[in-house]
């Protein structure tokens, strides 16, 4: 029994360690346009660990009716081929930013700013085209955000992003 076990382990090893993983870049970096909190656009660069993983950064900005917002965050990600170029990824990881409301919001109080820190789940699809060095990915970050200016702790921030692939 233990060895058919072992040998079903096997076979998935060799399964998935063959799928090639040639069309995802070293190095990508351009847009992603999000909705958390606004409207939210964000400089996203990826770099390539090993043939599974890669880390993204983001710096982004969001602006809504009374707030503006910056944030730097960190995601670690595992990435799988779909289709020829087609890859599914999943990751997490943190930031940190800072906000500030104008005095309507905050009930004639005055403006009102601060810090916070996030920790963030990921999970996507992206497309890498052949003839051109561009990817496509359209991803959901749910994530916990502690002292924010919404006083609410979870968020969801859906995406599209535009990478030139190098």
């Amino acid at each position: 029994m233990k060895k058919n076990h072992y040998c079903l382990y096997l076979l998935l090893v060799i399964t998935i360690s063959s799928q090639s993983q040639e069309s995802i870049s070293k190095n990508a970096m351009g847009l992603r346009f999000g909705n958390d909190y606004g409207l939210e656009v964000e400089i996203t660069y990826q770099k390539m660990l090993s043939s599974k993983n890669r880390l993204e950064i983001d710096g982004g900005w969001s602006s809504d009716n009374n707030t503006e917002a910056f944030r730097l965050i960190g995601i670690y990600q595992w990435y799988w081929k779909l289709d020829k170029d087609l890859f599914w990824y999943t990751g997490g990881g943190g930031g940190l930013g800072s906000w500030k409301t104008d005095d309507n919001y905050n009930n004639g109080y005055g403006d009102d700013n601060g810090i916070f820190m996030t920790f963030n789940g990921d999970i996507g699809i992206e497309y890498h085209f052949e003839d051109v060095p561009l990817q496509l990915s359209i991803d959901g970050r749910p994530g916990f955000v502690f002292n924010n200016y919404e006083k609410k702790d979870f968020s969801f921030n859906a995406g599209l992003g535009v990478r030139y692939k190098f």
